[in-house]
């Protein structure tokens, strides 16, 4: 069975992916090896797990205002997520979503972090603002 929700659309695209999910906020810069998508930050949760070509799970983003350049630089270097989805997407991970055109929604019917579970297959509709997993 299915389970399809409404979401708002941040970054537009469209992309279908197993979840990587995070009940920590991620920063993008000095969190995530931009050469190879790990997570490197000691202590988080996601710690040695790639996010490379994941639908990445979390609630939001921390941290500096360079991490939307690392999400542009994880995008460029093919180690980036297929798509993402937050709770409420503050503006680093906004920005780099769009510049990187990584699909982004956020402000689902119901909170993605602990509806949504790792391996899920998901896909993501940021055209029509919809979350599926399959």
């Amino acid at each position: 069975m299915t389970t399809k929700l409404k979401a708002h659309i941040v970054s537009r695209g469209k992309a279908q992916g197993d979840a990587l999910v995070s009940t920590q906020p991620i920063s993008f810069l000095g969190s995530i090896d931009v050469k190879t998508g790990i997570v490197v930050e000691k202590g988080h949760e996601l710690f040695g797990l790639s996010i490379k070509g994941k639908v990445l799970v979390f609630p939001g983003g921390k941290g500096s205002t360079v991490g939307s350049y690392s999400i542009y630089q994880l995008k460029k270097n093919g180690a980036a997520p297929m798509a993402m989805i937050n709770i409420r997407t503050e503006p680093i991970v906004a920005v780099g979503a769009i510049i990187s055109d990584i699909p982004l929604v956020d402000n689902l019917q119901e909170n993605p972090v602990s509806l949504i579970k790792n391996g899920d297959k998901v896909l993501v509709d940021a055209i029509l603002g919809s979350v599926e997993i399959l």
